[in-house]
């Protein structure tokens, strides 16, 4: 193979990020120098859709010009809920576990749909989603409610429909984190998880998602920076660079004859240990077909050079390049296409994206997903008679690396007040509750009404004493967990609780209908509290 004919299949491996709205001087070098085959974009890329559709029509007209034979791929991690990096312009739509609590998967399949077609309409050929794993662990700082169900039955069906309503908008789609990121304690982004399960509970729990998935027509798969024991003898070796997982498991046992990607090779869990670099050599080598480096330009380029050199050297060889290049390039037959969306369809684009058909599908999903968790007969309250009502919300941020820091325009209390416009709203931050709790304390008294809001409450949470505290003082605090449903396992004192499994308005609203008697909180908890 000649050395030109060798840098244009490994670029094909590569999947690459960069910064800003618009092509940069470093992406443009990888794609005519390096010939990196698909980019991926996070909240940092993204504008309105005019802009971004100019974005992904920009390096497409790159890549033509660099003569590739067929499109880049562009994806990104659109799972919906807490991991969205489209916001501006773009239907909210709700996440996993949300999608679970309607225990109806044709949602699953129609909120696909309709991700899959405004994603398409921007130029974005790829999602990185469903994620497929078992939220069996209330503890995971990592997976919680971007997993459907702690059911991996229900993880499947769901799953499965996703897959599907995202395929058949003509978007690719990843199933991650093989084999199953669900069951940890730790977050990937920061070191490395171990699952020490036996095999034979793999394969009733982690497993049945991802068997059901690929038999039902899965294009590609992720790999977790995930160690199992059981999969792979050799200590602390992630699945992202285990052959055991790749060829062993999904390969020959599983028989998946897609594409197989590696979760990004600069998150902690590789770059603190092997490294990012030789991380992906050695990924390659165990039988991944996709190399992420989702961030910094120097380490993509020395990545490719380092696996350039590997082949050179005969440490990787060159038939499995090709390999792995002939399984991309099927996909992209199918799924990229020079005469996709461009600048010249704008009008019709702008139209699918955040239409009016599309709200009225993720309301008509939010109003079925939003959960009663409890009630100690105090729902619905009767607006006439209200006099006092207080809000209490928490300071909203991202709760784990891979979720998108994003400004919410509106809250908990803007919902509220939508019903009770007098009512007053008070922010607290849990980290600084102890010297906010005398100011919180004097703004609950008098008050008939307290409607709490929570994201993630853990075992040493100082909002649980700050609850039980408040307790004692007013009977009448209505929670509504903004996220994990876990929280009310801490807070069961609460008079009512209400669950939306994240903190998108159009959920909040929906919770704010249910306390005041306008809305029916009509979901069913997909995880045992």
């Amino acid at each position: 193979m000649s050395n030109k004919k060798l840098a244009r299949k490994i670029g094909q491996l590569l999947v690459v990020g960069f910064n800003g709205k618009a092509i940069t001087p470093e992406i443009k070098e990888l794609i005519h120098d390096y010939y990196v085959g698909s980019i991926i974009l996070f909240s940092r890329n993204i504008g309105e859709p005019e802009e971004v559709l100019q974005l992904t029509s920009s390096l497409q007209k790159e890549a033509k010009a660099a003569g590739y034979e067929k499109p880049l791929f562009i994806c990104l991690d659109q799972e919906n809920g807490v991991v969205s990096r489209m916001h501006q312009g773009m239907t909210t739509f709700s996440g996993a576990m949300a999608l679970g609590a309607t225990d109806e998967p044709q949602y699953a399949y129609e909120v696909g749909l309709a991700t899959g077609r405004e994603l398409k309409a921007l130029g974005i050929n790829w999602n990185l989603a469903p994620v497929l794993d078992v939220n069996n662990n209330p503890q995971n700082p990592v997976i919680g409610v971007r997993s459907f169900s702690a059911n991996p039955q229900k993880v499947a069906e769901f799953g499965e429909a996703m897959m599907k309503g995202l395929q058949d908008a003509g978007v690719m789609t990843s199933l991650k984190h093989f084999p199953g990121h669900g069951d940890t304690s730790v977050d990937s982004h920061l070191d490395l998880p171990v699952i020490s399960h036996e095999m034979d509970r793999l394969e009733k729990v982690e497993l049945v998602p991802f068997t059901a998935c690929i038999r039902a027509g899965a294009d590609s798969v992720m790999a977790a920076h995930v160690y199992f024991p059981a999969i792979e003898p050799k200590a602390n070796t992630p699945a992202t660079l285990s052959k055991q997982v790749y060829v062993k498991l999904l390969r020959e046992k599983l028989g998946f004859q897609g594409a197989i990607t590696t979760d990004c090779m600069e998150m902690k869990a590789i770059s603190n240990t092997i490294g990012t670099e030789k991380g992906a050599v050695k990924a390659l080598q165990a039988g991944t077909d996709f190399v992420m480096v989702s961030h910094t330009y120097p380490v993509q380029k020395r990545t490719i050079q380092e696996i350039t050199g590997a082949v050179e050297s005969g440490a990787l060889s060159a038939s499995s390049i090709e390999a792995s290049f002939q399984r991309i390039q099927l996909l992209k037959e199918k799924y990229a296409t020079w005469n996709g969306t461009s600048l010249s369809d704008k009008e019709e684009t702008l139209q699918i994206v955040g239409s009016k058909e599309h709200h009225q599908l993720a309301r008509k999903v939010y109003r079925e997903s939003v959960t009663m968790v409890h009630n100690d007969q105090l729902l619905p309250l009767k607006r006439d008679k209200l006099r006092k009502v207080l809000v209490l919300e928490p300071v909203q941020g991202s709760m784990a690396l891979v979720e998108d820091k994003k400004t919410q325009q509106k809250s908990l209390g803007s919902a509220v007040r939508e019903y009770i416009p007098h009512a007053t709203v008070k922010v607290y931050d849990e980290n600084k509750l102890k010297q906010e709790t005398k100011e919180l304390f004097y703004a609950a008294k008098n008050v008939d009404y307290i409607i709490l809001g929570t994201v993630t409450v853990t075992e040493n949470s100082p909002v649980i004493t700050f609850v039980n505290q408040l307790v004692k003082e007013n009977r009448n605090i209505i929670g509504v967990g903004m996220r994990n449903p876990y929280d009310f396992h801490f807070l069961n004192k609460l008079q009512a609780f209400i669950n939306t499994y994240e903190f998108s308005y159009p959920a909040l609203q929906v919770a704010a209908g249910a306390i005041f008697g306008k809305e029916n909180a009509r979901g069913t908890l997909p995880v045992e509290i």
